[in-house]
């Protein structure tokens, strides 16, 4: 840890606008993302990492000590969130990495999915700014089918948790719908958020009754949407239901999504980790993809292998995969026209999602879906600080809030695509400009 915080100080002492008491980013073009507007012009002024000011950059004044970033031609934004993401623990010699890489892709919100107690210690650092990173929510350790072994020890697990200060509980895979239950009237009454995933023995229909923070993954939706005499389990559906592909009813999907809107569930879909396994697309051809530097060559290779085991499995067939790449596109935009909250994930670092860099992905696979890029960006800004009941401290551009912010070289509004130019970031008032960027990513480039 010590080395993250040397890296991090040499990091920001090293550009100057870091170190004035206030900064202004003069002659931009606001997206607030408060309404689909573009505010030209604008002169925005932080001082001790908070908007104080954004006015006409002809009538704004700014303070005697202001460092001065140039916005000319760029769109400045709030900062993004990583609504799915899983941080390595203290003694990682990847953690360094993993926060670095959030930051240079625009990066400002983690919701950690597998928490461990050397979390609760990062996330206090991050929020008092001993290192800068993005600023961590947290799940305990999962509740899974092998750390619960009945509902009785679920509930205390429950409670132990919600002791311990975690943000909420992480659901895996292997818990059986009395070992569920007991868990959501457990975190019910003690107002602890669950999320994840729906584990085998319970339906969609059940978790969103229960009260699920998030379904992940939208994970168990392609059962839901077979027909009524096929099997209620689904038999073997491979990764988040690719094999059911071809028993789904589609005309479901609108039932679905209106139902998970009225229960007031949020869905993670992590298309980006979806596709990237199960697609047919050539995994030489993704293990050569720009990003990939960032990674060891032992994980890119892991990620190929993987994805070549997958593809030469006995049910796997091509179009199959397309049509439930297809389904869940018109999910994903059912639940958004239905009114569903969705929140940006890309579920890195997973095979071939590397931190930071996957998210520009998901956005634009949001957008693939049928959402516009407006729509795709609410997800990782306005609408993880509602989820997360933080309006009043990120999410948008606007006086009052915390300074967390991307500067972009180009509209993100008119092609999503724009939100990989970085021209800078700013982390709670930090200022890091592209050369530093720069030289964050050098460190890691292998």
């Amino acid at each position: 840890m010590k080395m993250i915080q040397k890296l991090f100080v040499l990091l920001v002492l090293g550009a100057a606008p870091a170190m004035a008491e206030s900064i202004a980013i003069v002659n931009v073009n606001v997206i607030p993302m408060t309404s689909e507007v573009v505010l030209p012009g604008r002169s925005v002024v932080v001082t001790d990492g908070k908007i104080v000011s954004i006015g006409d950059v002809e009538t704004t004044a700014l303070p005697e000590d202001a460092a001065i970033i140039d916005g000319t031609d760029r769109y400045l934004i709030p900062g993004l969130a990583e609504m799915h993401a899983h941080i390595p623990g203290e003694s990682s010699q990847d953690l360094e990495r993993v926060l670095s890489l959030f930051i240079a892709n625009g990066v400002t919100v983690v919701r950690g999915m597998l928490g461990q107690p050397s979390h609760l210690k990062l996330r206090r650092q991050l929020a008092d700014g001993e290192i800068t990173g993005p600023r961590l929510f947290t799940s305990g350790p999962s509740f899974n089918g092998n750390s619960v072994t009945g509902p009785d020890q679920a509930m205390a697990m429950v409670r132990e948790q919600f002791r311990d200060g975690y943000d909420f509980l992480k659901i895996h895979p292997g818990l059986s719908l009395a070992e569920f239950t007991a868990i959501a009237e457990a975190a019910n009454a003690l107002h602890m958020p669950f999320a994840g995933h729906v584990p085998e023995d319970v339906t969609v229909e059940q978790a969103l009754a229960a009260g699920i923070a998030t379904i992940d993954h939208l994970d168990g939706y392609m059962v839901s949407l077979l027909v009524a005499n096929d099997d209620p389990s689904g038999g073997y559906g491979g990764f988040f239901g690719v094999f059911l592909a071809d028993h789904a009813d589609e005309r479901k999907i609108a039932g679905i999504a209106a139902a998970t809107a009225a229960a007031g569930v949020w869905n993670v879909p992590t298309q980006s980790l979806f596709e990237h396994l199960v697609s047919a697309e050539d995994p030489r051809r993704m293990a050569e993809r720009p990003e990939m530097k960032y990674v060891s060559a032992a994980t890119v290779e892991a990620w190929k292998q993987t994805k070549i085991e997958f593809m030469q499995e006995t049910l796997y067939k091509p179009e199959t995969a397309a049509r439930a790449i297809a389904l869940r596109k018109k999910l994903i935009l059912a639940l958004q026209r239905s009114g569903a909250g969705l929140l940006l994930g890309s579920d890195a670092p997973q095979i071939f999602n590397v931190p930071g860099f996957s998210i520009h992905r998901e956005l634009k696979m949001l957008v693939e879906a049928g959402l516009s890029p407006f729509e795709a960006l609410q997800t990782g800004t306005v609408y993880p600080a509602s989820f997360l009941n933080q309006e009043e401290i990120f999410g948008t551009v606007q006086t009052g809030l915390e300074a967390d912010l991307v500067l972009l070289d180009g509209n993100p509004l008119q092609n999503i695509e724009n939100s990989r130019r970085i021209h800078g970031v700013m982390i709670r008032g930090r200022w890091l400009s592209r050369q530093d960027l720069g030289r964050l990513l050098e460190r890691f480039k292998r």
